[in-house]
């Protein structure tokens, strides 16, 4: 197996473990960089990548109490059926390259925006709490629903959003979630969604598996790993991982 996929697959699979982020922010620019491949090949490989690493790390959160099983229903009433919706316009069109394109560059300046949110996680958390203004326990879980609708369009078509962006709706829409249970929904959130998005990108022929492999030899520790260390690290050192994961994936999406 290439060292070179492993090494990649266990390093993104460690910042997915602490953090959330990785699985599409991280993962599609070295896809597209390191290992040259397609853009839609590429968001494809990426979607299987982070279903099945992201397996690992829900388990792991949900072991030790970090899921808010509720949220992460209502954000897959959502996400699911416009994933659904999403693949079968993709069958329709044959529009995945032209619409990736224009979509991971958005997202990379999206990623970017974010980081700066996370950076100052008491400002955002005030934000919200100023939010609730409108934001309250009558309407939250409709928009909770809604947010997910938009994950699931923008995972199904650039791999990105899970992650980073999940977990920025999440504390926008709950902000006194402690930063673990925000991490622990959110990756329990991607697992169905990015399967079920990589199950109709593998319908259009755009996985490259014998990659996949060698970037899961090396994923399935590092994420492993990542979890542990979520749960033994302070959250303000959690907080900046995260940031420094984002500006990672913006800059490499831009360029």
């Amino acid at each position: 197996m290439d060292p070179i996929a492993i090494f990649s697959g266990f390093g993104v699979g460690a910042i997915v473990g602490m953090t959330g982020v990785g699985g599409g922010s991280l993962m599609t620019p070295l896809l597209l960089s390191v290992f040259k491949l397609s853009p839609a090949v590429a968001i494809g490989t990426d979607l299987w990548f982070a279903a099945i690493t992201k397996i690992a790390g829900s388990a792991s959160h949900h072991q030790a109490g970090h899921v808010e099983w509720r949220i992460t229903r209502l954000l897959l009433a959502g996400s699911i059926p416009a994933a659904l919706a999403t693949i079968a316009l993709m069958h329709f069109t044959g529009l995945t390259k032209g619409w990736a394109s224009a979509l991971t560059f958005s997202l990379g300046i999206a990623l970017l925006l974010t980081a700066v949110t996370v950076a100052f996680k008491q400002i955002w958390v005030k934000v919200g709490h100023w939010l609730e203004r409108w934001i309250n326990d009558g309407n939250r879980p409709a928009l909770t629903v809604l947010c997910g609708f938009i994950l699931g369009v923008l995972v199904s078509l650039s791999s990105i959003g899970a992650g980073a962006i999940g977990a920025t709706l999440i504390l926008l829409l709950y902000p006194k979630l402690a930063s673990h249970r925000i991490v622990g929904t959110d990756i329990a959130h991607a697992v169905p969604l990015t399967l079920v998005a990589g199950i109709g990108h593998a319908t259009l022929g755009n996985v490259d598996w014998s990659l996949l492999v060698a970037l899961l030899v090396g994923s399935i520790p590092g994420i492993w790993l990542g979890a542990q260390l979520t749960r033994k690290m302070p959250e303000r050192l959690v907080r900046t991982l995260l940031c420094v994961s984002l500006v990672t994936a913006g800059i490499k999406v831009i360029h």
